[in-house]
């Protein structure tokens, strides 16, 4: 088993929430996060008072799939967040030694 750990941009959630139904991935966790990397910050004015906005909101998703399904899901979350620009976000594969279900107690990898 995987786990796939993406860091994308918040309104690209949805699409990729229906690509990956359609590989049938029929679950995951959705985090709101913020980060900064390659994008430069940015000037926000907020009750007319300016500030600069060091970190970005972004969405962390957290994919466990079977190990023949990875290079699928990697393929249809580039597919949809990938538009070549500083920010686009991150995938992290990871191998996973063991999962519990906590109310069974089944080990499933």
């Amino acid at each position: 088993m995987k786990l796939i750990v993406a860091i994308i941009k918040p309104f690209r959630l949805d699409e990729v929430r229906e690509s990956l139904n359609t590989l049938g991935v029929d679950g995951f966790t959705v985090t709101e996060v913020k980060g900064f990397g390659q994008q430069t910050q940015s000037t926000e004015v907020y009750r007319g008072a300016e500030y600069i906005v060091d970190y970005l909101p972004k969405i962390k998703l957290e994919i466990i799939i079977h190990e023949a399904m990875v290079d699928s899901v990697i393929l249809a979350i580039q597919n949809i967040t990938q538009s070549g620009t500083a920010g686009d976000g991150k995938i992290f594969v990871i191998n996973l030694e063991k999962i519990i279900h906590i109310r069974t107690g089944e080990v499933l990898a």
